[in-house]
């Protein structure tokens, strides 16, 4: 193949809609701390001194949405009047019912909570099996958001972005061609500071020497100048709208479900989550170099009514047997896919901001449970496939 560009983005924690989503996600684990059969669908939407939580909720426990709300915004760092939105002092609206009883039905047989087709993805382009131009944009957010609350740079504000354009030779990352740094700030600092700064303890720290070449690529800090108005006051924030982000950066296939808010019977999470581990195993054992495995479901149906991986050419057994494979190693009905990665638990907050896949799993949680915070990354399928496909 000749060589070719590919681009992804990444958003910081304090980006609008990905305040949105981490507001979603906060309600949905304090209700699954208290009752693990939580069913809960959580929409929020966040604009200059205000926020709004709705959804359909059915639940035996109790959560103060307003203090949720209040607490996510003041640990995201919009603790100031100047910010256009302060956790301590912002309106908060709240407009929830139950959830639909028909649905409902559905689920407790043990079926999906909706129809729906979920994609997972997984490369040998990095250490984590994730594309190179997502992993670099995620490292990118993820250095701006630390710089900023370490006080490093104590002139930045909580929103920003970024972008990077990755050459390829064929399938392979070759360099990055540019970098695209967007960073809220004080209104004080010149943009000739902000430009050096940012490529000094942001850029250079987060990329990996072997791509990035200050000298060679394009770095566009605050392309469009002074970004001081910001966050909620900028741009409203919604849950859900920025699942490109919460994914692989455009590189697969997307089945259009959002992630945040939603307990796991909704298989727009739960599918997800269990197609990236399937698709992560089978690259992690040799079967191929890329892989998309797509899954698709019949509300109130426990069984997938598809199963199927592509390897795009890379996977020598082919791609019928791959999926073969992958059937007969991973369960997909919804209840073995929560069981499997402990996604009864309240985990979810973690996933809101910088990426749900890519992330290494952390250590066990009290109270002896064996599934972890980021199960669906572990590759701890790759010898019942390897043995599966006669590896």
């Amino acid at each position: 193949m000749a060589k070719r560009l590919f681009t992804s983005e990444s958003v910081t924690d304090g980006h609008p809609d990905k305040i949105a989503d981490q507001i979603s996600d906060a309600v949905l684990d304090a209700l699954l701390a208290e009752d693990p059969r939580a069913r809960v669908a959580c929409e929020t939407l966040v604009t200059t001194g205000m926020a709004l939580v709705a959804g359909e909720i059915t639940t035996a426990a109790y959560a103060d949405v307003p203090e949720l709300v209040r607490e996510t915004l003041r640990g995201i760092g919009y603790d100031r009047p100047e910010y256009g939105i302060d956790g301590r002092t912002c309106a908060v609206l709240t407009a929830i019912d139950r959830q639909s009883p028909e649905i409902g039905a559905g689920v407790d047989r043990g079926g999906a909570g909706d129809q729906g087709i979920m994609f997972g993805y997984a490369c040998d382009e990095t250490d984590e099996l994730m594309p190179a131009p997502i992993a670099c944009a995620h490292a990118l957010v993820r250095r701006l958001a630390e710089v900023r609350r370490s006080g490093e740079l104590p002139w930045l504000r909580p929103d920003g972005k970024s972008q990077v354009t990755f050459e390829y030779d064929g399938f392979r990352p070759v360099r990055i061609q540019t970098v695209v740094l967007s960073a809220q700030h004080d209104p004080h600092v010149s943009q000739e500071e902000i430009r050096e700064e940012l490529v000094a303890r942001v850029a250079l720290p987060a990329l990996p020497g072997d791509y990035f070449d200050p000298g060679g690529a394009r770095c566009l800090v605050n392309p469009s100048g002074s970004f001081v108005q910001g966050g909620p006051h900028g741009d409203a924030g919604m849950t859900g709208r920025k699942i490109i982000v919460d994914t692989y950066g455009g590189m697969a296939r997307h089945g259009g479900g959002a992630f945040s808010g939603k307990d796991a019977t909704k298989v727009d999470r739960s599918g997800a989550y269990a197609a990236r581990w399937a698709a992560k195993n089978l690259v992690a054992a040799g079967a191929a170099s890329r892989c998309e495995v797509q899954l698709a479901y019949a509300i109130g149906e426990a069984e997938p009514v598809q199963v199927f991986v592509d390897s795009f050419g890379t996977g020598a057994l082919g791609d019928e047997r791959l999926s073969r494979a992958v059937r007969e190693v991973f369960d997909f009905r919804p209840q073995s896919m929560i069981r499997a990665l402990g996604l009864d638990r309240p985990v979810f907050r973690e996933t809101a901001a910088f990426g749900h896949f890519g992330r290494r799993p952390a250590d066990a949680p009290a109270g002896g449970r064996s599934a972890r915070l980021f199960a669906w990354e572990e590759t701890n399928k790759v010898a019942e496939l390897r043995a599966a496909l006669g590896l």
